[in-house]
């Protein structure tokens, strides 16, 4: 399934995307506001809802729309921020209701939302305002994406995403079951990791000195510990995950090579890409992402050999 890196849009963007989603849930009614103090609404709607929150039951009366866009990857709405954000948000809502403005509202935002923090900061606004509202977030805005494709294409989503598009999951396995290998003081299979054949390697594939030295050379260690533990044939499973993500890199690799300048970049892309996809499965794990890149980079089984 492909997903969206909303956190790479700016708040202008969020917003038309927003107005978008709600031209099809509530209706061609949605008024967008421009920019400027909100007052707590940056769209409404006034009528019956085409199909929010459902078909048999939709809302009807005037829906207020507040939009919240953030640019980091891993933000949630369980974050102590975001928390502070409704608070200011109730004391608006309490005014738009004291000048009958309001019966419904629908608060969007492209952080995470997790069952429990969805069913508290609705409850939270319900008690304290009176006012009946929904959380639209990161989760189901990727699920309204894939109902409403003509919304990607008028948003121009496709741009955010990175050339390489691949199956991220495996490197993010592989990357769960080598962590404790990369903690282990003794090791079975040394590596050779010369420096002359790597620095042609470095050459073909337009990977930097100043990357190579300082911060891929820092890591041969854990390279001879990854090693030692795809070499176990008890770990045959992790290997062939290990086996199906180099496959995958290679040759997207190979198709987007022109898009991109140094190998370093390369890397990052890939890095950014399992991270932002991850949740909290890597949480203290996060730069083992880096490190098996940078084996895979050294054994020569991503990048150009010859």
């Amino acid at each position: 399934m492909i997903k969206y890196p909303l956190h790479y849009q700016n708040e202008d963007d969020f917003e038309n995307l927003v107005t978008l989603i709600c031209k099809k849930i509530l209706g061609e009614g949605v008024i967008p506001f421009a920019k400027g103090r909100d007052g707590g609404k940056d769209g409404r709607f006034t009528g019956t809802a085409n199909c929010f929150p459902s078909e048999n039951d939709p809302w009807q009366g005037n829906i207020i729309i507040q939009v919240k866009h953030t640019e980091k990857i891993q933000a949630s709405c369980s974050d102590s921020d975001f928390n502070k954000i409704i608070g200011d948000e109730i004391d608006k809502i309490k005014i738009l209701k004291s000048k009958s403005e309001i019966d419904y509202y629908l608060l969007f935002t492209n952080r995470k939302l997790t069952g429990g923090a969805d069913s508290i900061i609705v409850k939270r606004i319900k008690d304290e305002t009176g006012v009946e509202n929904n959380l639209i977030a990161e989760e189901k805005i990727q699920q309204y994406l894939i109902q409403f494709p003509d919304v990607v294409k008028m948003a121009g989503l496709n741009k955010l995403l990175m050339p390489l598009e691949f199956d991220d999951s495996d490197i993010r396995d592989v990357v769960l079951a080598i962590k404790d290998a990369l903690k282990a003081k003794d090791v079975r299979t040394i590596i050779d990791f010369s420096k002359p054949e790597l620095t042609k390697k470095n050459e073909l594939n337009n990977l930097s000195e100043d990357y190579f030295s300082n911060v891929i050379q820092s890591e041969f260690a854990d390279f001879s510990r990854i090693e030692s533990f795809l070499s176990d044939p008890i770990n045959e499973e992790v290997k062939e995950g290990y086996e199906d993500a180099i496959s995958d890199l290679n040759a997207k690799i190979t198709i987007h090579r022109d898009k991109y300048g140094g190998f370093e970049e390369i890397i990052d892309d890939v890095y950014d890409k399992v991270i932002g996809q991850s949740g909290d499965s890597l949480k203290g794990n996060k730069r083992l992402v880096r490190t098996l890149l940078h084996y895979m980079y050294c054994k020569c089984d991503i990048g150009k050999k010859a």
